[in-house]
């Protein structure tokens, strides 16, 4: 087995995907994990809305919110997250998030195990098949 190296990245860097209403900044997946887990922070705009109710079956995912307030979907309760909050989502759990405020709000989120990263190109692909209007 190979090690792993680590991983030093600035503030701002990683692999960006840019949605209507939010912005994907991944961190670290993939090989740099061994598909342990994904790290990638996603920034919300003002009212906007996150990617719609879902779950995984097979994938525990944390929540930390890094700026701003977060309305996050936990199960059938929408909680209110300011910033420092963290909600722990396990697998089966229905979630989603959006920010219902003012100001630009930012989610660090943890995805166990990892491999989340490899949705990107079809959440993308139907971001262009599906414009906003």
């Amino acid at each position: 087995m190979t090690p792993r190296a680590p991983i030093v990245l600035p503030a701002g860097e990683g692999r960006s995907y840019a949605m209507p209403g939010m912005k994907a900044v991944f961190k670290a997946d993939g090989d740099e994990t061994a598909n342990a887990y994904c790290v990638s922070e996603w920034w919300l705009e003002p009212g906007a809305d996150g990617p719609g109710a879902h779950m995984h079956e097979g994938n525990d995912e944390i929540f930390v919110v890094l700026s701003g307030t977060v309305s996050v979907l936990v199960g059938e309760e929408w909680v209110t997250a300011s910033e420092g909050t963290t909600i722990v989502v396990p697998a089966g759990v229905t979630h989603d998030f959006r920010n219902t405020t003012g100001q630009r709000t930012g989610v660090l989120n943890v995805f166990i195990p990892g491999g989340f990263e490899q949705r990107m190109p079809a959440i993308m692909a139907w971001y262009a098949e599906n414009p906003a209007g």
